[in-house]
């Protein structure tokens, strides 16, 4: 039987009039690197702001570590929270604060050490993501690569049960994509940490992705190892995988969807 440390049970949400959530459920283990895929715009980031209690849904629940947060007080979110770390896609430094500052502002914030004592936590989380010699920096002075490794090294400042990551691949050349997903692997098993990693870049997650949920259509179509969803024959799993650019999911867009349904030859 799965240890799970999030649970989202029968999740109905919508925004806007449209649906983005109808009837989800999936688990993400505890300890483990839970990749969640999908084409643009299936709410994969929106799922990441249901489990912080950003958002809140229209019907079902998010438990975290047997905590239903959408029912929490006040105080006992903001002690849930604490135990959350998360690297924003943009990385979110502050970018008139230097990498130590970054990273030192949360432990500040949230914790009553010395400030020798948080020197020492900002070195060893530094040292962590191999940026020791970095602290002095601006954030204006650090290359793409760099500036995420520092997000996740302030995500880390607390010593997180959970960190989850939205979309720590994009933007990032192969190299630095390979050291963020070493990254990832290193730092949940070292830590026994449960890392839910959001992301549309297929190689990558399932490289280091102990289990998988794949999202379309406001449903999981798909849930299960990473050797499972390679094997899945599911024709909308295989295109995502496969990156075709027709299939279930459609290259046009309906025509009809906005109003105003072009006529054959009509000037578009």
């Amino acid at each position: 039987m799965v240890d799970a440390y999030i649970k989202v049970q029968d999740i109905h949400f919508t925004r806007g009039g449209r649906v983005i959530y109808e009837n989800v459920s999936l688990t993400i283990p505890r300890g483990k690197v839970t990749a969640v895929m999908g084409p643009s715009g299936t709410g994969k980031t929106t799922l990441l702001r249901l489990i912080a209690a950003q958002l809140t849904p229209d019907s079902g629940c998010v438990l975290v570590d047997g905590q239903d947060v959408h029912k929490l007080s006040r105080s006992d979110l903001y002690k849930v929270r604490k135990k959350m770390g998360m690297l924003f896609q943009s990385g979110a430094l502050f970018s008139d604060m230097s990498v130590y500052e970054n990273i030192a502002f949360p432990i500040e914030e949230h914790t009553k050490l010395s400030a020798s004592a948080i020197k020492d936590i900002v070195a060893q989380k530094l040292h962590s993501v191999g940026l020791r010699g970095a602290a002095g920096l601006m954030p204006s002075e650090l290359s793409g690569g760099m500036a995420r490794r520092v997000a996740l090294a302030r995500a880390i400042a607390l010593d997180p049960e959970l960190v989850m990551y939205d979309e720590p691949f994009t933007g990032q050349d192969p190299i630095s994509k390979g050291v963020l997903v070493s990254l990832i692997r290193e730092l949940n098993d070292s830590a026994n940490i449960t890392s839910v990693v959001v992301s549309h870049d297929v190689e990558e997650s399932l490289s280091i992705a102990d289990h998988v949920c794949i999202l379309a259509g406001g449903r999981v179509i798909a849930e299960g190892s990473a050797d499972d969803i390679r094997a899945s024959d599911n024709p909308q799993v295989k295109q995502f995988l496969n990156g075709e650019p027709d299939g279930p999911v459609p290259f046009h867009y309906p025509e009809a969807a906005n109003g105003m349904l072009y006529k054959s030859g009509a000037s578009r």
